[in-house]
């Protein structure tokens, strides 16, 4: 099924789309320039990895590396720039940029492309509120060269020049779906399946027997948290459980959660920051749960990058965050899809 413009080579249907392809060059431009005020160097992480990325569902497109002896290694093209960059912070740097190109598998819709562009950013020594106030910033010099008053999204609108609302996925759960969610989870943070599994009973939320708590929690905020966000104004969903925050620090107040947020406007998910885990051992649990989750519902697992995990042992204390670029200037130009945004949409 194709999502974006049918043969957008052709000169007529590439005039239709020039026009919020001029604007994604400008917000880009105005995006540099932000950053190059604030002392942000832009760096270029290279894409080839040995690890694609440790989440349980984030898939990558694997490939061989051939040496000159003909042998094959295993290699991925990265899901996101964030293991070479925290290398670099590892390395010494202090606050970095990156337009990166990213690939995900199994991944492709109206909002979704197998390739697109990433921008991350890192801040040393920073508390990740600050990247909060970035993100506002960045919807405004958005709106502003794309010549809009608003971000539309369909029939959804947001005004990008409003601070956005900030309230944590607890306060989420029980405002739009009525439940507790802090309540199934133990002091440690560990999740209780039967416990949120009785409260969706409860609220007529259906959920497949063989559901884990994450998979519930994902149900429930896809289909009852989700809709309701960043309508009329951008909404930071805070403070996400730490079971859900592989790469997260937790919250100095409560070790059930983590210092984790995502960006909504019109509905649309935009960014995911965090208060970055710098603890290789925390990390390195973390990641084997991750990979033993996608082995249970995948078959398949991906190799640890140990290079990064021997770096975290060396990253001070950073804040960090990623953003859709091609869904920041879809909402921007009011593009129907992501392919109508991206030069030379994957076909």
């Amino acid at each position: 099924m194709t999502h974006g413009p049918a043969e957008w080579w052709r000169p007529g249907v590439h005039e239709g789309r020039r026009a919020g392809l001029l604007a994604r060059g400008r917000i880009q431009m105005a995006i540099r320039l932000w950053l190059a005020e604030r002392d942000f160097l832009e760096v270029d992480p290279a894409a080839l990895q040995t690890s694609p990325g440790n989440e349980a569902h984030l898939h990558g497109f694997e490939t061989t590396a051939l040496g000159h002896d003909g042998q094959g290694r295993r290699m991925f093209l990265h899901t996101s720039p964030e293991f070479a960059m925290k290398k670099l912070l590892a390395a010494g740097e202090t606050r970095i940029a990156s337009f990166a190109h990213v690939w995900r598998n199994r991944e492709r819709g109206p909002r979704h492309s197998p390739e697109f562009t990433m921008l991350e950013w890192y801040r040393v020594g920073e508390d990740y509120t600050v990247l909060m106030q970035d993100c506002a910033d960045f919807l405004a010099l958005a709106a502003r060269q794309a010549g809009t008053t608003e971000l539309r999204w369909r029939d959804a609108t947001c005004d990008p020049f409003a601070m956005p609302d900030r309230l944590s996925v607890a306060e989420a759960f029980s405002r739009h779906a009525g439940i507790d969610l802090l309540a199934t989870l133990a002091p440690d943070g560990t999740p209780d399946a039967g416990a949120l599994a009785s409260q969706m009973t409860a609220q007529g939320i259906r959920f497949a027997p063989d559901d884990t708590w994450s998979d519930m929690l994902s149900r429930v905020l896809v289909e009852k948290v989700e809709p309701h966000l960043g309508h009329g104004r951008p909404t930071i969903l805070d403070r996400y459980p730490a079971a859900e925050a592989a790469l997260a620090r937790r919250c100095p107040d409560d070790p059930r959660l983590a210092e984790r947020f995502e960006l909504y406007a019109c509905g649309v998910e935009l960014a995911n920051g965090f208060g970055e885990l710098t603890d290789a051992a925390e990390q390195r649990r973390r990641f084997e749960a991750e990979m033993d989750e996608k082995q249970r519902v995948y078959g398949e697992r991906y190799p640890l990058d140990e290079d990064f995990l021997a770096a975290l042992t060396l990253m001070p204390p950073a804040s960090g965050i990623a953003l859709g670029f091609d869904r920041l200037v879809m909402l921007a130009t009011h593009a129907p899809s992501i392919d109508h945004v991206i030069w030379t949409p994957v076909a």
